[in-house]
């Protein structure tokens, strides 16, 4: 009885393993961390499962730049968003020249031979850096160009992210291109709290993004870059080629997302989800519906 009980009891361990249906293989989609990169994972997500039915998972908010991207040399990721110029400088280490198709080119070139990932076709819009500032301070000291604040900044005080300080076409060279002498070394903060921290008048500018949906929301101003310091940041999904080798589908799915997101359209994404604290999934549900996705 006890050699019955034995192997009746290691059958029933083993009878549901063997029925279990073997897991479906899955592609990974990444983001960095802040609102537009979980955004476009979203998107990239929904439209891949509608479209070919391969199972998707979801890895926002997985960090920095480099962090994606080690992620994405080690296969732990598959896909995620790149922005050009932040692909020719922070992870290239190139200077931040040229226009947006060449320094496309030079992107899709060198990713693929560097690192065997493919740089897709662009998103439709550009995510530039934006030194943003407050509207009261643009219109009392006549701001609207970046040259503009030369007098102000030995009493400015500057918020930036950490990524924006370390990054070749960040802090160090937008000072020096502008002549910029501000009083202080800059505060560096999460990008979350950059515009909290300029509504709340603890620093005067912040480095942010030209597509963030609460310059409008807060009723902020976005300078011209008027002396051209920063190169082209064109939105552009970047894929691993073993994903593409395991998944053929994937890429007429992605072709099919190539300009279809204007640069007021994603700021208004952007805008649903921090200032209307709209669900992330659903206001990506909404888009590919009026864009018929």
């Amino acid at each position: 009885m006890k050699r019955l009980f034995s192997i009746l009891l290691l059958l029933a361990i083993l009878i549901p393993g063997a029925c279990r249906a073997p897991s479906r293989p899955q592609l990974v989609v990444s983001s960095k961390f802040f609102t537009e990169q979980v955004v476009l994972a979203e998107l990239l997500a929904q439209h891949i499962e509608a479209r070919t039915g391969i199972s998707v998972r979801r890895k926002s908010n997985l960090g920095g730049t480099l962090l994606v991207q080690k992620a994405m040399l080690s296969g732990d990721v598959d896909l995620y968003v790149e922005y050009t110029g932040t692909a020719l400088t922070a992870v290239l280490s190139e200077k931040p020249e040229g226009d947006s198709a060449a320094v496309y080119q030079r992107v899709k070139e060198e990713y693929a031979r560097r690192f065997g990932l493919e740089v897709t076709e662009p998103l439709g819009f550009a995510n530039s850096f934006a030194m943003v500032v407050r509207g009261e301070d643009a219109k009392k000291e006549h701001l609207s160009r970046m040259s503009d604040i030369v007098p102000l900044a030995p009493r400015w005080r500057a918020g930036v992210g950490y990524e924006f300080l370390e990054r070749p076409d960040g802090y160090r060279g937008w000072t020096e291109r502008y002549g910029l002498k501000f009083g202080k070394d800059p505060s560096v903060l999460d990008l979350g709290l950059l515009y909290r921290a300029l509504a709340e008048k603890k620093v005067d500018i912040v480095a942010g993004n030209s597509t963030d949906g609460l310059i409008d929301a807060l009723g902020l101003v976005s300078l011209e870059d008027d002396r051209h310091y920063f190169p082209p940041y064109d939105a552009t999904p970047i894929v691993r080629r073993a994903a593409l080798e395991k998944f053929p589908q994937l890429r007429a799915a992605l072709a099919d997302l190539g300009g279809k997101i204007s640069e007021g359209e994603m700021r208004r994404l952007n805008r649903l989800v921090d200032a209307d604290q709209r669900d992330v999934a659903v206001v990506v549900r909404e888009f590919r519906a009026a864009k018929g996705l």
